[in-house]
């Protein structure tokens, strides 16, 4: 008989906010060649010499910050979720975590021996990226006895149940009164869209490129930012000049722009007082919207002379995500195959 699994995946969490924790977490992430793309030797050299000698003890502090007593908050929203699929669909549910624990491997074999047939592979990013969801897919295909089947959720970018979900949990989030909604994503470096890009062709080559159909735009992360943002704008009934998007986390220079930051800093100049923040990159709430833009950025919009920041929490574990993500899953398309992937030998 077949069965069908379904198998989530977060990006991961240190397993605590001590500087150790940390810098075993850090290490797994960084060193991973979709992450920092440069040949190996390279990439161990700047690990190794340049960031964990000095990263893992700020990071550990922001960490503390926002930790839970029980635990993670991306940890912890992410086994909520996985309880509330568990209970909506009908079939096994495991999560499991690219980098950290609860991890691939024991995820997959937990399904296994539940005698699946399929697994549904669903990286947890709306929109694609090869750092995100390319990495964790193959990290999958590792673990994937050859008896079971597999079928991947890519991106869910401008999914109508992820979009419905997505406003109905920002229009509970605004305040009366607001000036302006800044849609702030997980930064990339932009040659991540040109490594990405099947044509080698369009994307990043013009101003307007995302606005030009191509077939690029199935792997297109900067494309898919645009169409989240327009699609909820439009939802949300939001005229273009009410909303904006920026790009944060970003590690060194030519990622994605405008940088969230330089934003926050420049928007009370243009007469923003009430600011309104969300986040739709991430599906749960963990260190970069907790700390770097509950507390940060709240920070530098506030001290650059802003007067009130509202941030919208992630969709979390709420009923409208859960039920979004269980049609997802079960619509899930084949995987699109892409020319992008990493390699040892060429940056």
């Amino acid at each position: 008989m077949e069965k069908t699994g379904y198998l989530i995946i977060n990006l991961g969490t240190p397993a605590s906010p001590s500087v150790a924790d940390v810098r075993v977490y850090l290490k797994e992430f960084l060193m991973d060649p979709y992450v920092l793309d440069v040949p190996a030797p390279i990439r161990s050299l700047i690990v190794n010499g340049f960031i964990l000698p000095f990263r893992p003890k700020k990071s550990a502090h922001a960490y503390a910050s926002i930790w839970d007593p029980a635990g993670s908050p991306l940890l912890l929203h992410s086994e909520a979720l996985l309880a509330d699929l568990t209970a909506r669909l009908d079939g096994p549910v495991a999560l499991g975590m690219r980098y950290g624990k609860p991890d691939i491997e024991g995820a997959v074999n937990a399904l296994v021996k539940q005698d699946v047939t399929h697994i549904v592979v669903a990286p947890l990013y709306p929109q694609y990226a090869d750092s995100t969801v390319t990495t964790s897919l193959e990290a999958t295909a590792q673990f994937v006895p050859e008896h079971v089947s597999t079928r991947a959720v890519t991106a869910f970018f401008e999914h109508p149940a992820y979009i419905q979900a997505l406003a109905k949990n920002v229009s509970a989030a605004l305040p009366q009164d607001w000036d302006h909604l800044l849609l702030s994503y997980h930064g990339l470096p932009e040659r991540h869209m040109k490594k990405a890009d099947p044509t080698g062709s369009h994307c990043m080559k013009n101003p307007d490129c995302c606005n030009v159909a191509s077939q690029a735009h199935a792997t297109c992360y900067r494309h898919q930012v645009f169409g989240t943002s327009n699609a909820l704008a439009a939802a949300l009934g939001i005229s273009a000049d009410r909303f904006s998007v920026s790009f944060q986390s970003r590690l060194g220079g030519g990622w994605l722009q405008p940088y969230t930051d330089k934003v926050l800093e420049e928007l009370p100049g243009k007469g923003v007082e009430r600011l309104v923040v969300a986040c739709p990159a991430f599906v749960a709430d963990n260190l970069e919207t907790l700390e770097e833009m509950g507390l940060q950025g709240r920070q530098t919009f506030l001290d650059a002379g802003g007067k009130s920041f509202d941030l919208v929490p992630c969709l979390n574990e709420d009923p409208a995500w859960v039920d979004a993500l269980a049609q997802i899953l079960m619509a899930a398309p084949e995987p699109v195959q892409t020319t992008a992937a990493a390699s040892e030998t060429s940056a």
